[in-house]
């Protein structure tokens, strides 16, 4: 049950990150041409990610946040690249081959996010956050 509250409240929070990113695309493209503009997108939705990520979901951590920080680059690396491949593949080839017009560049990122959510968690909870259990002292024999 412990594991189910967990991803909820990833669902929720990452969720929250997501529309951050998705959001802040829309005025970045203004300036930016689009895959620029979903990498720096990504990146300010990876850094509310991390602050609410480790305020509510993976709380019992034992590693340093230095080292939650580099962790969380890694695992964040994998994530945008394949949100930008996702986006451009979306948009440049799906799209077009199946008519689709309805705000595409909004879709395809928006359909980019939605594929990593799941290795996301994953890769948070068992790379970035994980919880190192003690190891039990040994005893000595009766």
């Amino acid at each position: 049950m412990q594991l189910v509250a967990q991803i909820a409240r990833f669902i929720l929070v990452g969720g929250s990150a997501t529309i951050v990113n998705w959001l802040a695309r829309f005025p970045l493209s203004l300036v930016m041409p689009f895959l620029e503009a979903v990498f720096v997108a990504y990146m300010i939705g990876m850094v509310v990610g991390f602050v609410l990520y480790r305020a509510f979901v993976f709380t019992a951590s034992s590693q340093s946040l230095a080292l939650q920080i580099a962790l969380f680059l890694g695992v964040n690396a994998v994530g945008v690249v394949t949100v930008i491949l996702t986006s451009h593949v979306l948009l440049r080839m799906v799209f077009p081959a199946i008519g689709f017009t309805f705000v595409p560049e909004a879709s395809a990122h928006a359909g980019a996010l939605a594929m990593g959510a799941a290795a996301n968690f994953i890769g948070h909870k068992f790379v970035t956050f994980r919880a190192v259990r003690p190891q039990p002292s040994p005893t000595v024999g009766t």
